[in-house]
């Protein structure tokens, strides 16, 4: 995230309002819902997650345990049930 001065990008009656309910500190201004990305989508990082999700469902399936597959993604084992028993992502 870039900062960016409230001077250089916003017209000075904007700033006037803005400072009636904070000065001199920093705020964040969130992007609209309609060109939100969700986590991950960016990077890449939500697809591999994914796949190494469907990976462990697969593996429990055919038989592979909870402790097997722990240790063989170096996960907890609550966190592989939670995989295992979960339904696939959309």
């Amino acid at each position: 995230m870039k900062y960016v001065k409230a001077t250089a990008i916003l017209p000075e009656n904007l700033i006037l309002e803005i400072q009636k309910y904070i000065q001199g500190e920093t705020i964040y201004i969130p992007k609209k819902k309609a060109s939100h990305r969700k986590w991950g989508t960016r990077s890449g990082s939500r697809q591999a997650i994914d796949e190494r999700n469907s990976a462990i469902r697969t593996a429990f399936k055919s038989g592979r345990t909870i402790d097997q597959l722990a240790e063989e993604y170096y996960l907890s084992s609550e966190t592989i049930k939670k995989i295992a028993y979960s339904k696939m992502r959309h």
